[in-house]
């Protein structure tokens, strides 16, 4: 069978906020070049390079589609075997195809060694077969969360084009490892795709693994978004990096509002705070891990004593972003809170805990991405929509 070369538009490309031509391709962003050249760490340079929630939105009768990459996934060294990338086609928010894919390219890192090296390797294919039925549908291609990647080449059996706006809500979410989605075993297992896909959201997910730290080019990229709603996961990498004190903490989140209020001075925002994480709920981070254990095992650095010195836990966090809100929406109606407990709590942690004491594993992300598109994308989203008007 000979397949047709289809060249990859802008117009496919959905949930990057910067589209690079790299002369073999496009490799989308996350984050614009500007902002690109602010990263203050080699960590973040590969984490808001990585795909979450990336996707070709596509419209075709094809049988096949086979899609050429160059992918980059961060190791611990260059020689160790990685599983392979997962690829995915979902219509109508449900998965219909997969394709498992060797990893190219390997990032070098690790938190002893963080000096991100490259280790180039060689381009890859994602194929999907048994797809079509004659008849012209709408079909998303994600992108594996945890790869950068540069699109080479798009094949398939017959004509495809770009899938037209179908006017769905644009949702923008900024948050950490766990709204970029680590342990999750897929991306569309990401509790933003979850939620996304069950609500029929256009997502656009700018969660940095390790790097929701109230960053101004981040709030700066959030502001520069369009946007029907924005969502703001924040707290535990504040904690977990011990990086902020209570006085630091209040005007940054004021200042990251402020600012993204700049270019959404009517979009409605929900400031959502931190899930269960039981090692730091009342004693300040850093989190380490446990001397004790081998398997990896969050525990809590600092205590609650520290925490009195003004310190972060989520506690803490979760009380004082409540009390923003409630300040700031004198002069902001459109502003609201979320506790993050509603998503995942003490309860759902005693039934569903943790694997690490510190990440969502994969039951967890799409308890989190269904209570969140049923409890904002499905049910809050019109009484915010309501009072935009």
């Amino acid at each position: 069978m000979t397949l047709q070369r289809i060249a990859i538009t802008p117009a496919m490309v959905r949930g990057a906020v910067e589209l690079e031509e790299t002369g073999r391709g496009l490799l989308p962003h996350r984050l614009p070049r500007w902002a690109r050249r602010q990263i203050p760490d080699r960590f973040m340079v590969q984490t808001s390079a990585e795909s979450a929630g990336v996707r070709l939105a596509l419209r075709t009768a094809a049988d096949v589609i086979e899609l050429d990459v160059q992918a980059r996934r961060i190791a611990d060294d260059a020689e160790a075997p990685m599983p392979p990338s997962v690829y995915e086609l979902t219509e109508r928010g449900a998965v219909v195809a997969t394709a498992a894919v060797p990893v190219g390219s390997r990032f070098v890192f690790t938190f002893d060694r963080p000096y991100g090296e490259v280790a180039p390797g060689p381009d890859a294919t994602a194929r999907f077969t048994g797809l079509g039925t004659g008849t012209e549908r709408d079909l998303e291609l994600w992108l594996p969360y945890y790869d950068a990647v540069e699109l080479l080449e798009l094949r398939a059996d017959a004509p495809v084009a770009a899938q037209p706006d179908s006017g769905a809500l644009r949702w923008v979410h900024h948050g950490s490892s766990i709204s970029h989605g680590y342990r999750a075993d897929t991306t569309t297992g990401t509790w933003p795709a979850v939620a996304a896909l069950r609500a029929g959201a256009y997502l656009t997910n700018l969660a940095f693994s390790g790097n929701a730290m109230l960053d101004p080019f981040t709030a700066r990229t959030l502001r520069d978004t369009p946007a029907d709603l924005i969502t703001l996961k924040i707290g535990i990498n504040l904690v977990n990096g011990d990086v902020m004190r209570m006085r630091a903490f209040r005007p940054a989140v004021d200042g990251f509002l402020d600012t993204i209020r700049e270019g959404h001075p009517a979009t409605p925002i929900v400031l959502v705070s931190p899930i269960w994480c039981a090692p730091v709920e009342t004693a300040a981070g850093p989190t380490i891990q446990d001397p004790d254990r081998a398997e990896e095992w969050s525990i809590a650095g600092g205590t609650e004593a520290d925490v009195l010195t003004g310190h972060l836990s989520l506690q803490a966090i979760r009380a004082e972003l409540a009390a923003i809100v409630d300040r700031r929406q004198d002069d902001d109606h459109r502003l609201h809170y979320l506790d993050g407990l509603s998503l995942y709590g003490e309860t759902d942690a005693a039934a569903m805990p943790l694997p690490d004491n510190l990440h969502p594993g994969p039951d967890v992300q799409r308890l989190i991405g269904e209570r969140f598109a049923d409890r904002v994308l499905i049910e809050f989203t019109p009484e915010l929509q309501r009072s935009s008007t």
